[in-house]
């Protein structure tokens, strides 16, 4: 039977940058076995959020809750798949001497790494180093370093930046089916086209949550067509809450 407890719990979570806040009194949930869709624009503090999920982040006050032990514990190390932005990856070694040394470094077992190639599709580039890829092939292989050792739990910023349609397509397919086999998905993303093949959105915007809701929710919610109209529908709801309690 699938845990019940949510993957991801933050309550009250503040993180300051300098004197500006970056994230205000933030409480989210986020489920097992689910891809949830952390959208905003660039700025509203997504990556700041999952630095702090994966015990990145220095937090100002709250609590973050992660597969059970508190943010950044030394026994969630193995559990959680975590992608940033930039690659990260050796440029000066192959796709392969990378990826057998971060399962090596995390005890993964021997055959992983053929499998993990194999699912973000760079079998033909394995004996390529990864100083001579494109962007795109870089966050895969990032995306295949995270992949190593099936965590329970995928921490992905923005990993569809610079990859073709048919590529995203294919990583959505991915997250999908491995959401089916358990693993929990909180995949970050400013393209609000993305919402609609999540299984649940957190929309952020400066810092604050606008909504967690499902792709069909949010659209009834917010009585629109399309996830660009319904956060800008949300947008202008807060405004207009933050103008009336000035």
């Amino acid at each position: 039977m699938m845990n019940s407890t949510p993957a991801v719990v933050t309550a009250e979570l503040r993180v300051h940058r300098g004197k500006s806040d970056v994230i205000t009194d933030l409480s989210v949930s986020v489920p097992r076995g689910q891809v949830v869709g952390l959208l905003g624009p660039s700025g509203s503090g997504k990556s700041t959020l999952m630095r702090a999920i994966v015990g990145a982040q220095k937090i100002a006050g709250g609590t973050v809750t992660v597969l059970g032990a508190p943010a950044g514990s030394p026994s969630l190390r193995r559990r959680i798949g975590y992608v940033t932005q930039a690659p990260s990856v050796y440029e000066d070694l192959t796709i392969e001497q990378n990826l057998r040394y971060f399962g090596r470094v995390i005890g993964a077992p021997a055959g992983d790494v053929a499998r993990v190639v194999a699912e973000v599709d760079l079998a033909p580039q394995l004996k390529q180093l990864a100083g001579s890829l494109s962007g795109g092939q870089l966050n895969r292989v990032s995306l295949a370093a995270a992949l190593l050792g099936s965590p329970e739990l995928l921490v992905l910023d923005e990993p569809t930046v610079g990859l073709d349609p048919v590529l995203r397509h294919d990583l959505w397919q991915l997250f999908a089916s491995l959401a089916q086999t358990g693993v929990s998905l909180l995949v970050s993303s400013h393209v609000m086209d993305e919402a609609r093949r999540c299984d649940r959105i957190l929309l952020l915007h400066e810092g604050k949550l606008l909504a967690d809701e499902t792709p069909a929710g949010l659209l009834q919610q917010t009585n629109t067509l399309d996830a660009d109209d319904a956060f800008l529908t949300l947008i202008a709801r807060a405004n207009h809450r933050d103008g009336a309690a000035a």
